[in-house]
């Protein structure tokens, strides 16, 4: 019976790492909903040991992508590790200067150190691919906002308005669906005045009904 049980739950786990897709990167309490802490535990080092995933850091896997120009697995996207690192912690995250700027395809500068505003401690973090920071900062212009209304709002403030000019404003048109630029619009309006104004000009070329 504990060997059926085993399997089972195996099983369960497995089925919610391929359903979350390749380049997933999760933790242990990703799965304390199916089973006890040892049981899932086992079942990672067995996974990792089997070669279905990978342990980038302690206590953080990955079900990684296939480069074929590598011809090897691919690099794990930090963005992904930070993210599964807050979730298990209970932070709040939020990508700071360069970093806001590259996931938003502003900048195809790859950051020497992938940096966050934290509500948790500050912590530096490193794998054998690259390092992440998360700072401590209570930010309240940030605390209330979605993640992709405080992303754009981090984005643009590391640019500053001198610079946000057409080519940005159409990268970040193509970023944003209609539905994200509502969001936005309705979030934001207590944050700095021109970044405010630059949502709402994205929002009335985009068409959207809230601007």
């Amino acid at each position: 019976m504990v060997s059926f049980m085993t399997h089972v739950i195996s099983d369960k786990i497995l089925a919610r790492i391929y359903g979350n897709g390749r380049g997933t990167v999760f933790t242990p309490k990703d799965f304390q909903d199916l089973a006890s802490r040892d049981n899932i535990k086992t079942t990672l080092r067995r996974l990792t040991e089997e070669g279905t995933i990978r342990r980038l850091l302690r206590g953080v896997y990955e079900y990684p992508e296939f480069s074929r120009f590598m011809n090897a697995p691919a690099s794990p996207n930090p963005d992904s590790i930070a993210r599964a690192i807050a979730r298990t912690h209970g932070w709040t995250l939020q990508p700071e200067g360069n970093t806001a700027l590259n996931l938003l395809g502003l900048s195809t500068q790859i950051p020497a150190h992938w940096q966050y505003f934290s509500d948790g401690p500050t912590k530096r973090i490193e794998w054998s691919g690259g390092k992440l920071l998360f700072k401590h900062r209570t930010n309240k212009e940030t605390t209330l906002l979605s993640h992709e209304t405080a992303l754009v709002v981090q984005a643009l403030k590391t640019l500053g308005q001198d610079r946000v000019d057409d080519e940005v404003l159409a990268t970040l048109s193509k970023r944003m669906t209609t539905k994200a630029l509502a969001i936005a619009i309705r979030e934001a309006k207590y944050v700095t005045a021109w970044v405010y104004a630059v949502l709402k000009r994205l929002a009335t070329e985009k068409g959207c009904s809230h601007a």
